[in-house]
């Protein structure tokens, strides 16, 4: 029933949309053949030479060395260009994206700004590159919408997987009303994601599930965003933590955590999360639990040094502006010690607090906190796939995964800054991008 409830709230929205696009179609009958100079093998963390790989309706048929043309396919050659498997970021909020304003329109935006807004960060996001993300925390499950609606072919942009609305505790990081005055506040409970004691928490988790949300998203710590005072502490005891976690296992569902704080890292990863997002102030016991437990972590590395910077420009309200300077600058120190100490990796980059279709930032900041070039491409690849639990279907271009490649120019493993210069995007079998030019042709509805 989620399903139909999404339609009919975003029918309106959808009505002013463009009709469904076809862009420059894979061929059907025929295979379309890709020329790589170099592509990247994400398994082995390797650069192969000149590639041949052959993709079949939205899969990748083969992938054999050299350069081949069979008669009647269809040729794409990417001279000089190191071609990539689809880029895959857990970590965005494509329903939003910070400004000055962002705080008066909390007040007063409704669903569908949200969901039109969403459509523009979607498109800039593919366009980058990013062929699939995580959606970690939305606004009454817009991204939802959003999802399926891409799927469907109605808005352009990337393979979707999302977590719905960020559950909190009251008074915690996703607990919007956090400044607002007290005749607006009012109490939000389970059915605005807010939730306390473990049989909230497990209500909550089951509400995302009835509602469509693919994974769980929870704020076990305080946040530098939003206008509370306190930026790491911990804010959800370990039982309803855990409560959290067991109940979206049941669901199938994995569960991703905002923590800054080492106490509140501490708790998430023995109650089994799957993936630790920013993590700025992880200790020495956070580092060796999460690499015993198998916990991911999404560090969202560049978002900290963009919120360092904006607010020593006044970008943010006193509250915000304190937080960012004690939290952004740490990260890059955070990421070293928890490479060093054989944490698990995948690429998550907080796209929202910053400009969608930037998510490669993060990648130069990695490499200057110690990472190997080829980390990081295996992070945004192949350990990206398996944090969401799709390694068999993307993050490889391998025989039977979705087609999605994309090139840059130069070599990566060289010049990691080339990952900002995208000019080649395909996603299941389809051209989006090419030459460094967005690829779309008009059709009419199906």
């Amino acid at each position: 029933m989620h399903l139909f409830r999404s339609a009919r709230r975003v029918a309106l929205v959808l009505a002013c949309l463009p009709l469904p696009v076809a862009h420059a179609q894979a061929t059907s009958a025929l295979e379309t053949v890709v020329h790589c100079p170099r592509l990247f093998d994400s398994t082995a963390g390797t650069m192969l030479g000149p590639t041949s790989v052959f993709v079949s309706g939205d899969k990748f048929e083969k992938v054999e060395a050299g350069v081949q043309s069979p008669a009647g396919a269809t040729v794409i050659d990417l001279a000089g260009a190191t071609c990539l498997p689809g880029l895959i970021d857990d970590h965005v909020h494509l329903d939003s994206q910070f400004s000055k304003n962002s705080y008066i329109e909390e007040t007063h935006l409704n669903f569908a700004d949200h969901v039109l807004r969403s459509t523009l960060y979607a498109r800039r996001t593919l366009l980058a590159g990013f062929t699939t993300v995580r959606n970690v925390g939305d606004t009454n499950y817009d991204t939802v919408a959003l999802r399926n609606e891409v799927a469907a072919g109605y808005v352009i942009g990337p393979r979707i997987f999302t977590a719905g609305p960020a559950i909190s505790t009251t008074g915690g990081h996703a607990d919007r009303t956090n400044g607002l005055s007290m005749d607006l506040q009012g109490d939000p409970g389970p059915l605005q994601s807010i939730f306390n004691g473990p049989d909230e928490a497990r209500k909550v988790v089951r509400l995302h599930y009835k509602e469509g949300a693919d994974l769980i998203k929870a704020m076990p710590s305080g946040g530098v965003m939003d206008l509370g005072t306190n930026g790491s502490g911990p804010q959800m005891s370990e039982d309803e933590i855990r409560a959290l976690v067991e109940t979206a296992h049941d669901y199938g569902m994995k569960v991703a955590v905002h923590a800054h704080g080492a106490e509140a890292i501490r708790r998430s990863v023995v109650a089994g999360v799957d993936s630790v997002e920013h993590g700025t102030f992880m200790d020495d016991e956070d580092i060796q639990l999460m690499k015993q437990h198998g916990t991911f972590y999404c560090p969202t590395v560049y978002t900290g040094i963009y919120v360092a910077e904006q607010a020593k420009k006044g970008a943010y309200p006193p509250a915000v502006t304190a937080k960012a300077l004690a939290i952004g600058p740490q990260i890059i120190r955070t990421v070293s010690r928890a490479y060093k100490g054989g944490v698990k990796f995948a690429y998550g980059t907080d796209a929202g607090v910053y400009p969608h279709g930037q998510n490669w930032e993060d990648f130069i900041y990695l490499v200057k906190a110690g990472l190997p070039p080829a980390y990081t491409l295996q992070m945004a690849t192949i350990n990206a796939a398996e944090l969401l639990g799709h390694q068999d279907e993307i993050g490889s271009v391998s025989a039977g995964k979705y087609a999605d490649l994309v090139a840059v120019p130069g070599n990566p493993l060289d010049d990691i800054s080339v990952m900002g210069r995208v000019n080649f995007v395909m996603k299941s079998g389809v051209v989006y991008k090419r030459n460094g030019a967005e690829v779309l042709e008009e059709s009419s509805a199906q």
